[in-house]
């Protein structure tokens, strides 16, 4: 049975909480998307503004064509249909001076400005925030730059390895023997994001009280909220904090250790973590090795720790006999911490993640149901899961000049002509 096949459709939640607000979203990349997708699933209309050429037309990680429409691959790029959810999709050219006035005609009927370029882009488009708010006292710009609007690195541009290095996070990451490392995902693009959303509706409920404001989020300054142990650490101490790999500072035994292999895959892992005596007793209890149990090496928490490279080897030896999920659930009914290492794959068919419905599934025209995850906080009263898969390239330029700016037909023909506006993918 595929992943897929398991998945159920996210039901329509008519009560969000920011039902009636308009996101005018400018991002790339992904720590902006993670954003704007944040405020759409909490209910905002979300315009993804993108240029006319925006998408490639043969995108490498295209997922499989699974519609009865036409296929047309940019619209099934892998990449955006994870974080292009819960938006529409509107093709503007913030070159053409046409596409601007467009633009600014949006603003007066939007609540946020959503844009994560360096600081000079949006002065280069004459779009910065004097021009914006003049047009909408109410307007919140939000803006996302690597390292802040001021300093002097505001101009230099970054992704999330680079600021994954430049944080600190990155000199963390690794074993105490080898060089730092990126860590599996870019953490600082989820976090920035996160941040973003967050500050996001705080700027909207302090409308009345402030009307329009900025909001910047550097997204050094928001993944620097990571690593406050490390920087009290060195503080304290004067010691630069090392790489220890999957070991604790001063728990044993505390890492990623080999089982049989499970569900299909090569190789597979159970974590196990013990932070204290009823923990560690609690895994004897499964571990039914006479000889670990009397050894003097491991009969205390700081012995376990100072001889955890013994330790570790003797509990390698031991979990590679067993099943990950079988050997987890020993485990956990004894009270020792412990779980699979799960892939993609393996989340997709997990009972937990299955019946939280934490990964659901979102219909999309060209690509079928496909997974989507939800928000992590759930809403009681204004739940707030994906509303819509990704849209269809330029999909809502025309609907949106018509009924939203009351744009004649004439008009809107005019613009789609000049290439101010787009309803369709277009070269460049």
């Amino acid at each position: 049975m595929s992943p897929e096949s398991q998945l159920i459709p996210y039901p329509d939640s008519p009560r969000r909480p920011l039902t009636g607000i308009r996101v005018l979203d400018l991002t790339t990349a992904v720590a902006g998307p993670v954003a704007a997708l944040l405020l759409g699933a909490l209910g905002a209309e979300v315009l993804r503004i993108e240029t006319p050429w925006a998408r490639p037309r043969q995108p490498a990680s295209a997922l499989p064509h699974r519609g009865e429409v036409p296929d047309e691959p940019w619209n099934r790029e892998a990449r955006l249909n994870e974080l292009a959810n819960s938006k529409r999709s509107v093709a503007l050219n913030l070159t053409h001076e046409e596409g601007r006035a467009v633009f600014l005609d949006l603003v007066e009927h939007a609540d946020v400005v959503l844009e994560n370029y360096s600081p000079r882009v949006m002065g280069n488009f004459g779009l910065e925030w004097d021009v914006l708010s003049e047009r909408n006292p109410q307007i919140i710009y939000v803006a996302m730059p690597a390292f802040g609007k001021s300093g002097p690195w505001r101009d230099r541009i970054s992704y999330g390895p680079g600021i994954d290095a430049m944080s600190g996070l990155s000199w963390l990451t690794g074993y105490t023997d080898g060089s730092p490392l990126k860590p599996g995902n870019f953490y600082c693009d989820q976090n920035a994001g996160l941040h973003a959303a967050v500050a996001t509706v705080a700027a909207l409920i302090s409308r009345c009280q402030v009307a329009g404001q900025t909001v910047e989020l550097a997204m050094l300054e928001g993944e620097l909220q990571l690593i406050g142990e490390a920087m009290v650490g060195q503080q304290l101490s004067g010691r630069e904090p090392t790489r220890i790999g999957n070991e604790h500072s001063s728990a044993a035994p505390h890492g990623v250790y080999p089982t049989q292999p499970a569900l299909g895959d090569a190789d597979s892992w159970i974590a196990i973590a013990c932070r204290n005596d009823d923990e560690w007793q609690a895994l004897l209890t499964v571990w039914q090795d006479e000889s670990v149990r009397s050894d003097r090496r491991f009969a205390t928490g700081l012995r376990r720790w100072r001889h955890r490279a013994i330790l570790d080897q003797r509990l390698r030896d031991w979990t590679q006999k067993f099943n990950p999920f079988a050997l987890s659930e020993r485990l956990q009914e004894a009270g020792a911490p412990a779980s699979p290492v799960m892939g993609a794959r393996t989340l997709l068919r997990d009972e937990q993640v299955l019946a939280r419905q934490s990964v659901g599934g979102l219909q999309h025209p060209q690509v079928g149901l496909s997974p989507a995850p939800q928000a992590a906080f759930r809403l009681s009263e204004t739940p707030a899961p994906p509303k819509n898969a990704s849209p269809l390239f330029a999909a809502d330029t025309v609907p949106v000049l018509r009924e939203m700016l009351g744009y004649s037909e004439e008009r809107i023909a005019h613009l789609l002509e000049s290439g101010a506006a787009s309803d369709r993918l277009r070269e460049r």
